[in-house]
């Protein structure tokens, strides 16, 4: 399933950067309430994890696109 250029179209453009969108709203959103430490780790650790997926799904869907071109 997540072999096909579709599925990772969908998480590397839609839903990968969406979480890390949210994710980063929600760590500025915990610093600025006074939960500095967590807020930080939610920032850096959690939105970079979202990030770096979305980055990797789409050299996924890249490599699939060139070997699904190849075999036609």
């Amino acid at each position: 399933m997540l072999k096909k250029p579709e599925t990772l179209f969908v998480l590397g453009y839609m839903l990968l950067p969406l979480l890390a969108l949210l994710s980063a709203i929600v760590g500025l959103t915990m610093i600025l309430g006074g939960n500095k430490i967590a807020g930080a780790v939610v920032l850096v650790v959690v939105t970079q994890a979202f990030a770096f997926g979305a980055v990797y799904a789409l050299r996924l869907r890249k490599a699939a696109v060139l070997e699904q071109h190849d075999a036609e």
